[in-house]
């Protein structure tokens, strides 16, 4: 009678399986970390932003924030292209005060806060536009990645 040649259960083959399964887990992990990690939190409290001469108090669970120049753009037709519910941000860094209307609020800063606020959110080109999300009471987490509006 011959010997049955078989695998033993503990064979190098399922040291290697359990290795690369425990890498890909690792791996997902790092990634989704890294993503959640990558949007940033702007908290209002902090942050003053200010509407005609009064200090903006965030109401809404969530906005759209256009940073946009007045100089180049024209903000009707920026508003046109946001196809979405939500009330709009729309920040000047030409710090331009306009009068809000029904869809939108138009805030300003000083030359430091904007700067701060341009650097936090990596913003190269106007103009701009990303989602804000309420996390607790004035602050707020960004809720989608940056676009850049085409005209």
């Amino acid at each position: 009678m011959g010997l049955k040649k078989g695998r033993k259960f503990f064979s190098l083959n399922y040291l290697f399986a359990s290795f690369f399964g425990a890498l890909m887990i690792a791996s997902a992990y790092a990634y989704f970390n890294y993503k959640f990690a990558e949007f940033k939190f702007i908290d209002f409290d902090k942050w003053i932003f200010y509407e005609k001469k009064d200090i903006f108090k965030p109401k809404e669970k969530k906005y759209v924030v256009i940073l946009y120049s007045s100089h180049k753009d024209n903000l009707k037709n920026l508003v046109q292209k946001v196809k979405n519910r939500y009330k709009i941000l729309a920040i000047d860094i030409y710090q331009k005060r306009f009068k809000n209307s029904k869809r939108v609020i138009y805030l300003t800063a000083g030359i430091n806060q904007l700067l701060s606020f341009i650097q936090r959110f990596n913003i190269y080109i106007v103009p701009s536009l990303f989602i804000i999300k309420r996390v607790k009471k004035n602050r707020y987490k960004q809720d989608s990645m940056i676009e850049t509006i085409k005209n």
